[in-house]
């Protein structure tokens, strides 16, 4: 137990590093100059926030309290954590408080350069309130939630929880907030992709432990596993979040190729989130052969979506629709095709011999979370449209969010030449209107 509960502090760590730093530095490069800031400044509001309302009542309506209705926990009744065990710190609190900051973080880079850092603070507690503890708690709560007594749908680290939750809330605010000014008329390229590029490989580094720390509460029974099988777990989630990160960000750079004759750093990053996505919920479902056809068709799949915000005229900034809500899907329902038996989520798929039964528990969660979210997003963003309101304004916009909202500027290494000017992008993909910058 003694180790088990040193590899949790250790995953809690690496799952907490992924919001920031990694997140603030991938979503920053991909941001124009005069907008890092801001965008970086999403991500910390996001832990700050979110690590505060989970103690209080998140553990209980995600987890603790009682189930109600199986939508969700009583959020009374383990408010500020009472009655908790102080194993439960290590093991569950700390570690599900991770996941939930970087859901919401990850929202953010739909709406990058253009909204008030107050509607932000304002949506944060709400969203992660009303949208993501409930769904946490009807997948993860076994035999309890909705989606977990229904469909026995397989999410080994959030595919439904974190990635489709986070794709449907970012595609819901890009509509209701709007387009950036300039949008399909000026160039809006990634600033910094050596940023971007770091931040990659830190949310790579860190998703080992938000896919390999998860194993703990797939049974749920708080790490009470006998070594082998501790070890086994372990072993096939780590090999197959690699392997399919591996092919995804290949596929992700052969998908350019074809395109645009160019395979490029932004598309190599984006392929590897593409890949990290997609593997999330399929790490512990599937074996060698289906965690690299996942990774691939997550690589493919996503450079493919990014650049259907062009055509449907919708300013997803950074793609979270394009890659987190179509990788999070394409992990979520290759899982009724490729899950194996002798994996440690113990059915078989279609390709194994499991008929369609898994592929309708798959098809059947991601549905209900798509519902659930589009629905009560929705209502979220108009209230806060036509309260608070979320644009700056146009001139704000214009100049430079960094200034407007923060009073600063990232790179202000000459006189009268700060974060307002937007530095040039080699970006292949930029070029093409693939992408702007391509989400994590």
């Amino acid at each position: 137990m003694d180790g088990y509960y040193a590899w949790m502090i250790v995953a809690t760590a690496l799952v907490l590093m992924m919001t920031t730093p990694a997140l603030a530095l991938f979503y920053g490069g991909m941001s124009r100059s005069k907008s890092v800031l801001n965008m970086m400044m999403m991500s910390y509001v996001s832990l700050g926030i979110v690590g505060i309302v989970y103690v209080l009542w998140g553990w209980s309506m995600a987890f603790a309290g009682d189930d109600v209705g199986s939508l969700f926990g009583n959020p009374f009744d383990a408010w500020a954590l009472k009655d908790v065990p102080w194993e439960s710190y290590i093991g569950g609190v700390m570690f599900q408080m991770t996941f939930a900051a970087i859901t919401v973080a990850l929202i953010s880079g739909a709406i990058a350069d253009r909204v008030k850092l107050s509607a932000w603070v304002l949506f944060v507690p709400v969203w992660v309130t009303v949208c993501y503890f409930p769904i946490s708690h009807q997948v993860w709560s076994t035999g309890v939630g909705f989606v977990s007594k229904h469909f026995g749908a397989q999410d080994y680290a959030g595919g439904t929880v974190v990635h489709i939750n986070a794709g449907v809330a970012g595609l819901v605010l890009a509509l209701v907030i709007g387009k950036r000014v300039g949008f399909g008329k000026e160039p809006m390229r990634p600033h910094n992709l050596t940023l971007t590029m770091i931040g990659a490989g830190l949310l790579w580094f860190g998703w080992y432990g938000f896919n390999v720390g998860s194993m703990v509460f797939l049974e749920g029974d708080g790490g009470e596993k006998d070594i082998a099988q501790f070890m086994s777990e372990t072993g096939v989630t780590f090999l197959n979040t690699t392997i399919a990160t591996c092919a995804a960000m290949l596929g992700w750079l052969a998908m350019e190729r074809i395109l645009h004759g160019k395979a490029t750093s932004l598309g190599a990053a984006s392929g590897i989130v593409a890949g990290l996505v997609a593997i999330t919920p399929s790490c512990g479902a599937v074996d060698i052969t289906g965690a690299i056809v996942i990774g691939a068709a997550a690589g493919v799949l996503c450079a493919w979506a990014v650049g259907l915000k062009f055509k449907v005229g919708m300013d997803d900034s950074l793609d979270v629709v394009g890659v987190h809500l179509v990788g999070g899907l394409v992990g979520t329902l290759l899982i009724g095709l490729f899950s194996t038996a002798d994996a440690p989520g113990g059915i078989d798929g279609l390709f194994y011999g499991g008929g369609f039964g898994s592929l309708g528990d798959q098809a059947a969660a991601a549905g209900w979370a798509i519902l659930w979210t589009g629905v009560l997003t929705t209502v979220i963003a108009f209230a806060i449209k036509f309260t608070l309101g979320w644009r700056v304004t146009e001139e704000a916009e214009v100049e430079g969010i960094d200034s407007d909202q923060h009073g600063e500027s990232a790179y202000d290494l000459h006189s009268g030449l700060g974060g307002g000017t937007t530095a040039p992008s080699t970006s292949v993909l930029a070029k093409h209107t693939v992408t702007e910058g391509v989400n994590a």
